[in-house]
């Protein structure tokens, strides 16, 4: 039950295209916006779409598929934890983000048989 605790899985596709930073210790981390999208009806009975924008981060194995395979539009798989964190800008305002990091992902694009 513990890792029920903080467990997110999501299905949507990327807003843009993976940026890649590598660190001074040599890691290399992954950053991206995904989409989700949530179709229901209204009290009319007419179909309503809404989307929500999700931070992402990536390190290890995924952040290398990430690098590698993905980008802008493809549609993945994930599931990781919810994180929180804060800094402050050169002005001294603080800011907060709230992230997903992915531990498991997978991608959901058909292969095209041209490849």
């Amino acid at each position: 039950m513990n890792t029920l605790r903080n467990s997110v899985r999501l299905l949507g596709n990327l807003g843009e295209d993976p940026k890649v930073r590598r660190l001074e210790s040599g890691k290399m981390v992954v950053n991206f916006s995904m989409a989700t999208n949530e179709i229901y009806r209204n009290s009319n009975g007419e179909k309503q779409s809404e989307t929500t924008w999700h931070r992402m981060v990536a390190w290890g194995k995924a952040a290398e598929i990430a690098e590698n395979y993905l980008k802008k539009g493809s549609e993945i798989a994930i599931e990781g934890k919810l994180t929180n964190r804060a800094y402050e800008d050169e002005h001294g305002e603080k800011h907060y983000n709230t992230e997903i990091v992915i531990n498991s992902l997978l991608m959901l694009d058909k292969k095209n048989e041209d490849d």
